[in-house]
């Protein structure tokens, strides 16, 4: 079996930045283990099995450890793929996903993601959030994931977290935010329960961002910068119960997986 795979790098409009993904299209899907040892051997944060054409597709995402829920930066990065390889016609892609129906769209240099929004609920400070961040938050909130409130930009950029003690949490992941010195806000996002120590820029942790900056600033459309080592920008819009999520892409790869 020869599956194609490219290597997309997300929310950047340069190489060696953003998020890496692997997107592999197909035209049959092999069994579930064989597309996690794919995963686990690609050893990036995710990567994106798709099939289908003509606008519509069928998307899993996979990290090195396990199957997820949802994916920001691989759906981009499968957008990428089909747009500028696969059908380069289409304006729009809608992937059918364990989240539903994601829509992708182009604007201008932009792919702009339809996805739901998650708000987060105020919670109780989980002795494992304290002791994995090193630092006391102003306040912490959990969807999906925990989300930790900081002071200020310095301090997300300087969190040298405890992956030993974030591991045990009962979660996918951890955000840590703080508002911005010339973005809205900034975010950085550690998943070492999944397999991903710190995520570059994370798409799916911005469903609990957007609705909690849109309320604290009170304003729809936002500026977000994940300021991970690789680092990433979002452009990001409140829609109530959806958000959308807009970035760049570029590709640093093409080649064939040999299996079997």
């Amino acid at each position: 079996m020869q599956l194609p795979l490219y290597q997309v790098d997300a929310f950047t409009n340069h190489l060696f930045a953003g998020n890496p993904a692997a997107v592999c299209p197909l035209e049959e899907w092999p069994v579930d283990a064989v597309l996690q040892s794919i995963a686990t051997e690609n050893n990036l944060s995710e990567t994106a099995f798709f099939s289908g054409r003509d606008g519509s597709y069928h998307l899993r995402w996979f990290t090195p450890a396990a199957e997820i829920d949802l994916c920001g930066h691989a759906t981009l990065a499968s957008a990428c793929v089909i747009f500028r390889y696969l059908e380069p016609a289409l304006n729009r892609a809608e992937f059918q996903t364990r989240s539903g129906i994601l829509v992708v769209e182009k604007q201008g240099d932009l792919l702009a993601m339809d996805f739901p929004a998650r708000p987060a609920e105020p919670c109780p400070l989980p002795e494992a959030l304290a002791a994995g961040l090193g630092v006391a938050p102003l306040a912490v909130l959990r969807s999906r994931d925990y989300m930790a409130i900081l002071d200020n930009e310095d301090t997300v950029r300087k969190l040298q977290p405890r992956m030993d003690e974030l591991i045990r949490l009962d979660c996918t992941g951890i955000i840590a935010t703080a508002p911005g010195r010339e973005s809205d806000f900034v975010s950085r996002f550690f998943a070492p329960r999944v397999g991903v120590p710190e995520d570059p820029v994370t798409g799916s942790s911005h469903c609990t961002l957007i609705p909690y900056w849109s309320g604290r600033l009170g304003k729809k459309e936002l500026h977000s910068v994940q300021v991970s080592p690789r680092g990433g920008q979002l452009f990001c819009t409140d829609l109530g119960d959806r958000v959308r999520i807009a970035g760049r892409a570029v590709t640093y790869l093409e080649g064939i997986i040999h299996i079997g």
